[in-house]
């Protein structure tokens, strides 16, 4: 990060790029900020910022003060959402439930073959 870069990059973020974001998210009810789906637009856009403006002023990016960024807009916007809304879920049981018996009916058919044909073979030398 050069001299010029860490003396103005920081305000320019914040001048063009958080400022716009605010207004972005002013306009959502804050129940949303949450949903990747209503934020992710936006949240793009401001990502998209840092790097043009990073780039116009021939800063490397990433870098320490967009990580130092991100981390403030993530602690002011979405410091209240829990993972629940991003963690997997068991899919309902009536997917999930043929996943589950289908096997077991092809394990017990096939050891009953097995068994079948064991014992029909004894007989034949």
């Amino acid at each position: 990060l050069t001299a010029a870069c860490s003396s103005h990059y920081g305000n320019a973020i914040e001048e063009f790029c958080l400022a716009k974001f605010k207004l972005d998210m002013e306009v959502l009810d804050q129940r949303q900020w949450c949903s990747w789906e209503d934020t992710v637009e936006s949240y793009g856009e401001l990502t998209n910022c840092t790097f043009l403006v990073a780039l116009k002023m021939n800063c490397f990016w990433p870098n320490r003060m967009v990580d130092e960024f991100f981390i403030q807009v993530h602690r002011h916007y979405f410091h209240d959402c829990s993972m629940t809304g991003r963690l997997l879920h068991d899919p309902p049981n009536r997917i999930l439930g043929p996943f589950i018996v289908v096997p077991i009916l092809v394990t017990l058919l096939m050891t009953a073959l097995v068994v079948w044909r064991s014992k029909r073979s004894e007989g034949i030398v």
